[in-house]
């Protein structure tokens, strides 16, 4: 099994089913890391021997910063004054 060639979606599934939250990607930082590593992908085709070397380079990316959302004031919705004509 370790040898098996199979697509990036399915090894971007299995890599995450295996992985920790903090070791998980996305299809973006394969498509990053695919980039930078070009040596060892020579082909499209990708196999569990490559899982070594994403998360030894998964784990030398700088931390991400959370972003914060900024919470919405709770609207009140207040009649309007009447008005006497």
């Amino acid at each position: 099994m370790m040898n098996t060639i199979i697509g990036k979606e399915q090894f971007l599934i299995e890599h995450n089913k295996l992985s920790p939250i903090h070791l998980q990607a996305t299809f973006a930082l394969l498509t990053q890391f695919q980039k930078q590593k070009k040596p060892l992908l020579k082909d499209s085709d990708w196999s569990f021997k490559l899982r070594i070397p994403l998360i030894m380079w998964l784990e030398s990316l700088p931390p991400v910063k959370e972003t914060y959302v900024r919470k919405s004031k709770k609207q009140t919705y207040e009649n309007y004054p009447s008005t006497k004509f």
